[in-house]
């Protein structure tokens, strides 16, 4: 990963914020929400579990876009940008980089977009109906687009095994929490079936479907004892090409 993701208790980041609110301002929403609508009709959808109408849907927009998409788009951003704005505007900034990259508004349409709204807060927005996309939509965000997949082979490990986490090849994109990285933990779940992430993340070695464990590790084992509450456990879920036997 990249300097500015998965951090996992880096020093001297300054205070975290813990503002309870999912949306803070109400544009937040409305991030969201394109979001959303983006993944409800992306060509992906073509190869989801469930049956979705993607190729006959009245929509001008025809690019695959996920989750991650939308993190790709973070992270690509450099480090000290980063840093400097909030969650939802790293969002924007993603999106709006991923409409103009792929030829659906230029650079100079969107500065103009953005100096009239800038101007005139108040200027309505678009607004063209379409209750084909809106009943896509309301179907996307009930069944998703994931789901259990059969296994490509048995587990690897059991619930109680000891296991460490692996240290693969950086990638431009992972699943894996960098302050996880050689620690050592405890299978807490072996979750029934496979799963499948949107992308390969290449030589960082998630590719296809496979066995996804909830594995339990003891905060002071990744942070040291200093920088821990006592008695208190981590979980995460990973897949299993993150773990390994442990080396003896």
């Amino acid at each position: 990963m990249k300097l500015q993701h998965s951090l996992g208790g880096l020093e001297n980041l300054g205070p975290v914020n813990v503002e309870p609110k999912v949306f803070v301002q109400d544009w937040e929403k409305r991030i969201f929400g394109i979001h959303t609508v983006m993944m409800a009709e992306s060509t992906h959808l073509a190869d989801a579990l469930p049956q979705y109408p993607v190729t006959s849907l009245p929509t001008a927009f025809k690019d695959n876009w996920t989750w991650a998409s939308l993190r790709t788009g973070a992270e690509g951003m450099q480090p000290f940008e980063y840093f400097k704005y909030r969650y939802y505007e790293k969002w924007l900034m993603g999106i709006s980089q991923f409409f103009v990259d792929k030829g659906y508004i230029s650079a100079d349409e969107l500065a103009a977009q953005t100096a009239h709204f800038r101007a005139q807060p108040a200027a309505p927005l678009p607004d063209q109906p379409n209750t084909a996309i809106k009943d896509q939509i309301v179907d996307y965000l009930l069944r998703g687009d994931s789901g259990l997949r059969p296994l490509p082979h048995p587990p690897k490990f059991s619930a109680g095994q000891t296991i460490t986490v692996a240290d693969p090849l950086a990638a431009d994109h992972t699943r894996l929490p960098g302050y996880l990285r050689n620690k050592q933990g405890t299978v807490s779940v072996v979750y029934p079936g496979a799963f499948e992430y949107f992308v390969s993340t290449g030589p960082d070695g998630l590719e296809g479907a496979m066995p996804v464990y909830r594995v339990a590790f003891e905060a002071a084992d990744i942070w040291g004892t200093s920088f821990s509450e006592p008695n208190t456990t981590i979980y995460a879920d990973l897949f299993e090409v993150y773990l390994q036997t442990p080396s003896i």
